[in-house]
């Protein structure tokens, strides 16, 4: 395994900075946004049309020695609203084949969330079965609208030799283990998940033993933590929709790595990822609040720095 960082957390500097800076840290892979909500402050897909400014690109990350764990396109692009659902499609779609030219094999994103009905506004996330209608209305988002999108998207990806990385987050329909494996059943092996275990955390999902259930379809990982808040959590519930800056009444907050869970959880955690077979980039996310970027990042790297297996596994001796 190696450490890497997801760069939109340092989008107010060039490229050539973000790799210098990282370079200082101690690390040489970034995942790069390409738009919809990671922005593309590092990455731009206008590159797939101008090829002196995709060597231009290829020959920084070449100086730096910087190799690229993901393309991110997070958005949601099955948005009932025609326009918004297009543009993220096109997002996506291009970011798959702007991932081909750099020899990249994973591109992330949100599985989206359409509305209830064809004449809907916004997304619905629905997350009960009662009343049945709300059964209804998923029932219709994933024979309607989720698999025709990702049964066709996945095909494409797999025809550009890259793998689409869903980043199970509630607010869209694969938010778990189960609706991840779900899409994938639907849209075969192209489709798997990014990994960011401090999404598990909060909905009460034990993001280690989630490990063992996804297997093989884990694609990449995030590396950001959860703190939970019991006090605030007994009003509240885990479906809180303060906003994330509201610390003090929230019942969870994103946290760095190790403000949330100690190094304990963090070592089996890499290594149940090692025992089922991941053995690629943990990428440093940071959504913390309490920490400015910067800060968050050096104290992600010295935390993890000694945690994440580096070396590949050797045959032990009585074998």
């Amino acid at each position: 395994m190696k450490l890497g960082v997801f760069t939109p957390l340092l989008s107010q500097l060039p490229l050539e900075a973000v790799l210098d800076k990282l370079r200082s840290h101690g690390i040489s892979t970034v995942e790069l946004g390409t738009g919809s909500y990671p922005g593309d402050a590092h990455c731009k897909l206008s590159m797939l049309d101008d090829p002196a400014q995709l060597k231009d690109f290829q020959q920084k990350l070449k100086d730096f020695d910087f190799n690229i764990s993901a393309l991110s396109c997070h958005s949601n692009p099955l948005h009932p609203d025609a326009k918004q659902a297009q543009a993220a499609q096109e997002i996506s779609r291009k970011t798959i084949l702007l991932a081909e030219k750099l020899g990249v094999s994973t591109v992330i994103d949100f599985s989206g969330c359409p509305g209830s009905s064809p004449t809907d506004l916004y997304p619905n996330w629905i997350t009960c079965p009662w009343p049945p209608e709300y059964l209804t209305a998923l029932n219709w988002q994933w024979n309607q609208v989720v698999t025709p999108f990702w049964v066709e998207r996945a095909k494409f990806a797999q025809q550009h030799n890259v793998r689409i990385a869903i980043e199970m987050h509630p607010g869209f329909v694969v938010y778990s283990p189960e609706t991840l494996l779900r899409l994938r059943e639907i849209a075969g092996p192209a489709i798997g998940c990014n990994y960011d275990p401090s999404h598990m955390f909060w909905q009460g999902i034990d993001p280690i033993a989630a490990v063992r259930i996804l297997g093989d379809a884990i694609f990449h990982v995030h590396a950001k933590d959860t703190q939970m808040y019991p006090i605030n959590l007994n009003r509240s519930g885990v479906l809180d929709t303060k906003l994330y800056t509201d610390e003090r009444n929230r019942g969870w907050i994103f946290r760095t790595c190790g403000f949330g869970h100690g190094a304990e959880w963090w070592k089996e955690f890499v290594s149940t990822l090692r025992m089922f077979g991941y053995d690629n980039v943990v990428s440093i996310e940071h959504e913390d609040s309490l920490l400015a970027p910067e800060e968050g990042l050096t104290k992600a790297v010295d935390f993890l720095s000694t945690i994440v297996i580096k070396e590949p596994a050797g045959a032990a001796w009585w074998v």
